[in-house]
């Protein structure tokens, strides 16, 4: 069959993932529960070996980062100013910023804990070592926060470039009630949470546990008509052999953010900001051409 071997290999590459978050359990176990004794380092370790597994197959230009995003107020471009009546704005922390730092700058670099600018974010995504009930809403709006937070076309939505991906990753999940599907329920939330007013963008693309399930959001057409102008969300519970199709989305999302055509003009992004300050002309010297 066309892709089993990459199937296979994918599905390796999963299994090992689990297998390594496993020997941090059974090296650090928890007398009492399931999962690492130390709730805090057991959830930054899945952070860190998601970041490490995608790191590994993303180009050179993609790094995988965690920290914030700032969307500065100021000018864009060769002399756009259409941020001049807004605020400067950050984000909350951010679990993992997927960012183009071989075509964008930093403001500030700490190790892998970054602050940069919206322009170069490709994917965000949440990480939780067990996905649980309490904690959907939050996390999607966070993403969702982040999302807006990236909007850096000022024009029309025609010519609006695609947004991040946007992505809540668990190694296990613990949805509380069991009287009805987990997909429904995911759904029922993430209803609520977006109106008829959404942005395509700023919904989720995906929620899934990389051992057992995932939700994704289908892409629409790329010329959305009133009557397809919907966002389907799809829901896929994995068998032992199938392990490999969430990773495999994270990884399809991340790149097809990255290699598509609205963003593939590369714009000058927001870094600088000099204050009201006058200037006092001193001479002017004449020139030939410009290049």
């Amino acid at each position: 069959m066309d892709g089993q071997r990459l199937q296979d290999f994918w599905n390796q590459e999963v299994k090992s993932l689990l297998a390594v978050y496993r020997q941090f359990e059974t090296l650090l176990p928890n007398p009492k529960t399931a999962g690492a004794e130390h709730r805090g380092e057991d959830g930054r370790y899945v952070e860190t070996l998601v970041r490490s597994y995608l790191q590994k197959y993303l180009p050179k230009d993609l790094e995988v980062l965690t920290g914030f995003i700032l969307r500065p107020a100021v000018k864009l471009g060769d002399n756009n100013r259409s941020r001049s009546n807004e605020k400067d704005l950050h984000t909350t922390q951010l679990d993992i910023i997927i960012y183009d730092s071989g075509t964008y700058p930093v403001f500030q670099r700490m190790v892998d804990t970054v602050i940069v600018p919206p322009e170069g974010v490709v994917a965000v995504l949440s990480v939780k070592k067990t996905l649980r009930d309490a904690e959907i809403v939050a996390e999607c709006n966070a993403l969702l926060e982040a999302s807006k937070a990236c909007r850096c076309d000022e024009s029309s939505l025609e010519a609006r470039r695609r947004g991040p991906f946007l992505a809540l990753v668990g190694t296990d999940s613990d949805l509380a009630d069991k009287k009805e599907p987990k997909e429904k329920k995911l759904f029922e939330k993430l209803e609520a949470l977006y109106g008829s007013s959404s942005v395509f963008d700023d919904m989720i693309g995906f929620i899934g546990d990389l051992s057992a399930w995932h939700v994704f959001k289908a892409r629409p057409p790329s010329n959305p008509t009133p009557l397809n102008s919907v966002a389907r969300y799809m829901y896929v519970e994995l068998a032992d052999a199938e392990l490999h199709q969430g990773f495999q989305f994270l990884l399809s999302g991340i790149l097809s953010v990255y290699y598509d055509k609205t963003r593939t003009g590369v714009r000058r992004p927001g870094f600088t900001a000099f204050a009201s300050k006058p200037a006092k002309a001193i001479g002017k010297i004449a020139f030939s051409s410009l290049r």
